[in-house]
């Protein structure tokens, strides 16, 4: 059971939108990893991060991407139950 769990959070593509200083991108990184759920963290002090983020029309950080569902802010709950739905 545990390595399908496991294949479910691989086949998942998750990009987080990041920047330095940002408590909410520390806490929901530390979600992830609680979770042990592999993310690609894109930090838009690198300006190709930066304009694909506002072309998703995000003007703060964190935003969450998973899959093709945007998530704006940090909320664990929202991005729980999108898991649950989609990668359980």
């Amino acid at each position: 059971m545990k390595n399908i769990i496991d294949e479910r959070k691989h086949k998942m593509n998750i990009e987080i939108y990041t920047q330095d200083a940002c408590p909410p991108c520390t806490f929901i990184k530390q979600y992830f990893d609680n979770k042990n759920i592999p993310y690609t963290e894109k930090n838009i002090k690198h300006m190709p991060y930066k304009i694909e983020m506002i072309d998703y029309d995000a003007m703060s950080t964190p935003l969450i991407k998973i899959d093709d569902q945007l998530f704006y802010t940090p909320d664990t709950e929202a991005i729980a139950q999108y898991l649950d739905t989609h990668h359980a």
